[in-house]
């Protein structure tokens, strides 16, 4: 008799189950976002039998005491082990390294990089271990061109060309890789999901196989994820539950260095940044991207200031820019790229109530140069005195450097790591620095003159003063 398939209906927005197909999703409110998903196999493939009589979880079986209860302060603490990937860029966004049994979804628009970082990276990794890359968009031949085009040692790397997922997993299980590279998920198919590869269901159930297969064999597992229009990875909303690292790999065409961040991380932080610039050769590490985002013209126009964000476990220095000019509109634009607007509004309010300089009546234009995407709030003063500077069109020295974060009252308030935010700009040679009185250094920098300041009155005031 033949068993009934079991199906739901899943949002492709925020990841909402129903038990059946309905026009908008109640919880997040998308209309024709629910796809139907297949909750439980119809029949078993006897060519993965070996694999899946063991599957119980994501968590896998390979840990030791899967399945028994254990007292917390029983559970051995001892450290995995971390596989270098010999990009020190990529390691610091991971965290240190690949973590045996971990699953890593890397994400980025086409022509950012995805396919290219990867293959350096387990061309050299196959040296030392095991590794294999499998590719379901490219044929091995175009694989193999990139390789020898970029000069890349393709002597132990071992490849395959396969969209099954079944298939997948039962030559890796034979071939036994420390490392392995499926890109990308959205060609990945199982022959027992009745939909078109690329589908929620599809994509949902490859991935959960994929992560099972991982976690039971201790792989470390990359899968390689495509991006909608608005940046954000495509897919269901469960695959980031899934995995245990998800990173996006940023950059513009017009652009040859490439910004890759962490959203996602389960062994390590989330907010640390690394840079590579795309070259002839591949993908290079930018080892000192504060030296990239720096490169100004030589006479500095109003409205140009340099701040200290912290991305991570290091500082860097960005440029931002104002431009403030008379509005022709009822309702004056503000346009902030690379900040938040919101906050820029708030701003704003705060500088005609606190500042005395009303811009009510003027565009505001904001832009971080280099397409860094400034976060923390740390930028808040430095934006303030760029939008004074453009407002009366006067520069502001080249060798200054501002941080801080401005309050609702008009206080600055201090900021974290700023003594490593002072060395930095230091050592690129900037002199004069702007900042919260609580971040003033007991021990001064040599050849670098700090003003100190509580309101921004006294900022100002200090930029009238220099």
């Amino acid at each position: 008799m033949a068993t009934k398939r079991k199906t739901a209906y899943v949002c492709n927005e925020c990841g909402a189950d129903y038990s059946k197909w309905a026009g908008q999703c109640s919880a997040c409110g998308t209309w024709n976002s629910l796809s139907e998903v297949r909750l439980g196999p119809e029949h078993r493939d006897s060519r993965a039998a070996n694999f899946t009589d063991a599957q119980s979880g994501y968590a896998g079986a390979a840990a030791a005491g899967h399945g028994k209860v254990q007292k917390l302060s029983e559970i051995d603490l001892s450290e995995l082990p971390r596989i270098p990937t010999s990009a020190s860029e990529l390691d610091r966004v991971l965290g240190g390294g690949l973590v045996p049994g971990s699953v890593v979804l890397i994400g980025g628009h086409p022509g950012a990089g995805k396919s290219t970082v990867l293959l350096q990276t387990l061309c050299h990794l196959s040296k030392n271990m095991p590794a294999l890359y499998i590719t379901g968009e490219e044929s091995l031949q175009q694989v193999a061109m990139r390789a020898r085009r970029l000069g890349l040692p393709a002597d132990d790397l071992q490849m395959l060309s396969e969209t099954d997922v079944e298939r997948i997993c039962q030559v890796a299980k034979e071939v036994k890789p420390r490392v392995m590279v499926v890109d990308s998920i959205q060609v990945m198919h199982m022959g027992d999901v009745q939909s078109a590869p690329g589908s929620v269901a599809q994509v949902r159930e490859s991935a959960a196989y994929l992560t099972r297969f991982a976690k039971q064999t201790g792989t470390a597992l990359i899968l390689v994820g495509h991006v909608t229009k608005d940046g954000s990875l495509a897919g269901p909303k469960v695959l980031e539950h899934i995995i245990d690292c998800s990173i996006l790999l940023e950059g513009t065409h017009d652009s040859r260095f490439r910004t890759l961040r962490a959203h996602k991380n389960r062994f390590g932080a989330v907010n640390e940044l690394g840079v590579f610039a795309m070259t002839e050769q591949g993908l290079k590490e930018v080892s000192n991207p504060s030296a990239i985002f720096l490169q100004r013209a030589e006479e500095v126009a109003a409205g140009s200031v340099v701040t200290s964000v912290w991305e991570g476990t290091r500082p860097l220095l960005v440029e931002l820019q104002a431009l403030v000019d008379d509005s022709s509109l009822g309702n004056p634009r503000r346009v902030a790229v690379g900040l938040d607007q919101n906050r820029l509004n708030m701003l704003l309010a705060v500088l005609h109530r606190h500042g005395g300089v009303l811009v009510g009546d003027q565009d505001v234009f904001i832009n971080v140069v280099g397409g860094v995407k400034v976060m923390e709030t740390s930028a808040d003063l430095t934006l303030l005195l760029a939008v004074v500077s453009s407002f009366r069109n006067r520069p502001l020295p080249r060798d200054l450097v501002v941080f801080g974060e401005v309050g609702l009252a008009g206080e600055i308030r201090p900021v974290p790591s700023g003594q490593e935010r002072l060395r930095e700009a230091a050592k690129h040679g900037f002199r004069k620095a702007i900042v919260p009185a609580a971040n003033r250094l007991k021990n001064d920098i040599d050849g670098m003159e700090m003003r100190p300041v509580k309101t921004l009155a006294e900022a100002l005031a200090a930029i009238d003063m220099s």
